[in-house]
């Protein structure tokens, strides 16, 4: 009798943790919304932080500096959630390129 209490507790508490666990986030939200303002060869850094705060990553891509916007929510039950930006600039910090891309 007592080792079915062990059981039945351990089965609980393993169905709490999958449940608290089945949810991860990954990265910063940013307004998706703001992406349509950028302007090729104008919208600088400064106007960026501005608009989507700083960015969650940088790095460089063929020697141009990169910034990367992304947010990640993993769910085990329902929808996965994403959205991530990706922006190479100019040598006079201006928005070289970019790429967005989200899930919905």
């Amino acid at each position: 009798m007592m080792k079915q209490k062990r059981i039945v507790l351990l089965g609980s508490w393993l169905l709490i943790f999958v449940m608290v666990a089945g949810c991860a986030t990954v990265g910063h939200d940013f307004p998706a919304s703001s992406v349509e303002q950028i302007v090729i060869n104008k919208t600088n850094k400064v106007d960026l932080l501005k608009m989507l705060g700083e960015p969650w990553r940088t790095g460089l891509e063929n020697g141009r500096k990169t910034w990367t916007y992304g947010y990640y929510v993993y769910r085990v039950f329902g929808p996965t959630d994403t959205k991530d930006l990706y922006i190479t600039f100019n040598d006079d910090n201006t928005v070289a390129a970019y790429t967005f891309n989200k899930t919905q």
